[in-house]
């Protein structure tokens, strides 16, 4: 089933969780069989595309409206307002979770066991959150995520990065799609989360078209199996956040980006 009109998704969903892979165009993401399996559990967006090249870029993109000058993946802190500050204005709750994540407010380059990377962590970057010790302790190790769904007490925004292997950067496709299989079997969060978000950074290829792989699955996506050909980006997720929950905005590119529907 296919449709192309998008309606605001305005207190539809209680919460989200957001999951980036990375570095695939659409069309190999499309032909892995379990990212297609996740896709026709919900909805598939033909028409996403990533903002920029290499990853960080990406990355402070959805996190904050803007690549906020971010040009490549070497270490920054930025002084933005970003979608924590929307969030909590309104006494919503956010988490990042990190798959071997070192803890304490870490800000180095990556971990010692060379899986963790800071470019793939945006909220470490932001002045008023990596400064900011209470706020900090909201990016917490990927294992956190069970503990969570046990105990009731998922945030309303929650983002979630594999690891170097497992976000297919160092793999490839078929291992993220692999891991994507075997991490929504051992955390059932489809069954726990209104809207799980999978897509990817950014495409392999570095020239033309940035056009990747997003679809959403969740308890609130009801048009199971449909395809969306309106044009959506990175900014959308931001927009949808904004539409929803009444957040206003940033005043950036999320302003006019179109929210995403379930």
């Amino acid at each position: 089933m296919a449709f192309t009109s998008v309606t605001s998704a305005a207190t539809t969903f209680s919460n989200m969780l957001l999951i980036i892979l990375e570095n695939t165009d659409y069309s190999s993401a499309i032909a892995d069989p379990n990212l297609k399996s996740f896709a026709s559990s919900g909805v598939l967006f033909s028409n996403w595309d990533a903002i920029g090249h290499p990853s960080q870029p990406n990355y402070i993109a959805i996190t904050s409206g803007s690549t906020n000058g971010v040009t490549s993946d070497s270490t920054i802190t930025i002084n933005v307002k970003n979608v924590a500050d929307l969030l909590e204005t309104k006494g919503l709750t956010w988490k990042s979770y990190q798959e071997n994540w070192p803890g304490n407010c870490f800000t180095g380059t990556e971990s010692t066991d060379g899986l963790y990377f800071r470019k793939h962590n945006p909220f470490i970057s932001y002045t008023d959150i990596q400064q900011n010790s209470t706020r900090c302790a909201k990016i917490v190790d990927a294992s956190q995520l069970s503990t969570d769904i046990s105990n009731g007490q998922l945030p309303t925004f929650a983002w979630y990065t594999p690891n170097i292997n497992n976000d297919g950067h160092n793999t490839n496709v078929t291992f993220a799609g692999n891991w994507l299989k075997g991490f929504l079997a051992s955390t059932s969060v489809t069954s726990h989360f209104d809207v799980v978000l999978v897509t990817f950074d950014e495409t392999e290829a570095q020239t033309g078209p940035n056009h990747v792989y997003t679809a959403i699955a969740g308890k609130a996506v009801t048009n199971k199996g449909a395809t969306v050909s309106t044009a959506l980006t990175h900014y959308s997720v931001l927009a949808t956040l904004e539409a929803n929950f009444g957040l206003g905005n940033l005043g950036k590119n999320d302003v006019t980006a179109t929210p995403f529907p379930l």
